[in-house]
């Protein structure tokens, strides 16, 4: 099949992916709700049903497939701003920063908009520190900014476990809860949408200059990209992903890192490493399997809710194992 034909395949099944992928999330629950019953609801029809799926379904599903596409586009771009396979969103930092904020937080006692806000700055805060570390007054090099991330990622880490040792038993829960990510919080989706715009449409434009980037940094200078400014509008977008999905569910592995890879597969040699072509496909892609993943997550062991990043980190690591095999053999 012809490069172009099987791109376009490629993301057309992953459209129709999408739509079903929320479908089953508005359908799937305790009180399934026919396909039918659904459809008439979205189309203004005023059941019984409606309440659930309008009030409590639809922000949910929302919520998680932006929160996947989110992941998805932070783990394309950590990957070819440091030209390593293996990054992924939560490499640099952002994740503990997130976590930091949050957990302050609900130690404090505040509720409502300041868990999600004090998160963000958490992961905002983050990022300035590892890009001010990096930077310094040497030159910024992609093994600097991912030792400098690894370890604010560890001190972060150590501030968390502080908090949950020094947090009250009643709390402790939500705290881990969160800690393993938790889309049931997710009342408005919006936000996290928001940003999955702002950080596709501005991630777009330079996907000209990463897929040269991605050859080396010689060969990007030669042909006139600018590596150094390049390089910093892709951390403040993959960055911006990043806190906005930690922000809206919390700690979510594996997305970032697994469907960049599986796109890169699907679209073959030709066009996988086109990031005009990745980076929709991967924000397709994520949004489906966290989707996915999230419905299972509440409908598995209903009525009890398990951690949707269990579920992606359980799913996650076979798959990873399996793509870093397949890769090894080739």
């Amino acid at each position: 099949m012809p490069a172009r034909r099987r791109a376009f395949a490629v993301i057309a099944a992953l459209v129709l992916l999408s739509l079903a992928s929320l479908i089953v999330a508005l359908a799937a629950g305790s009180l399934p709700v026919p396909v039918s019953e659904l459809l008439a609801v979205l189309g203004g029809a005023n059941r019984p049903s409606r309440p659930i799926i309008l009030e409590l379904r639809l922000p949910r599903a929302l919520a998680g497939y932006t929160v996947g596409g989110l992941l998805a586009i932070a783990g394309c771009l950590m990957q070819v701003l440091l030209r390593n396979p293996l990054a992924d969103p939560y490499v640099l930092g952002i994740s503990g920063g997130a976590g930091v904020g949050a957990l302050l937080a609900m130690l404090l006692g505040w509720a409502g908009a300041a868990v999600p806000g004090c998160a963000f700055l958490g992961a905002l805060g983050a990022m300035l520190l590892v890009f001010a570390l990096a930077h310094g007054e040497g030159v910024w090099t992609q093994t600097r900014l991912l030792l400098t991330g690894v370890v604010v990622a560890t001190g972060c880490g150590a501030i968390v476990a502080l908090i949950l040792t020094l947090a009250p038993e009643q709390k402790v829960h939500g705290m881990l809860f969160w800690l393993m990510g938790d889309l049931s919080q997710a009342q408005q989706a919006w936000p996290a949408g928001l940003a999955l715009g702002v950080c596709l449409f501005a991630s777009l434009p330079l996907a000209r200059d990463l897929n040269v980037l991605a050859r080396g940094e010689a060969l990007a200078q030669t042909l006139g990209v600018e590596a150094g400014r390049l390089r910093r509008q892709v951390y403040l977008i993959a960055s911006l992903a990043t806190a906005s999905a930690v922000t809206t569910a919390g700690s979510i592995g594996f997305v970032g890192l697994v469907v960049p890879h599986l796109m890169r597969l699907s679209l073959g040699p030709a066009s996988g490493n086109d990031q005009r072509l990745l980076l929709p496909a991967a924000c397709l892609a994520g949004g489906s399997l966290l989707s996915l993943a999230d419905t299972a997550a509440r409908t598995v062991a209903a009525p009890l809710q398990l951690p949707v990043g269990m579920l992606t980190a359980l799913i996650g690591v076979p798959l990873f194992l399996y793509l870093l095999r397949r890769s090894v053999r080739t």
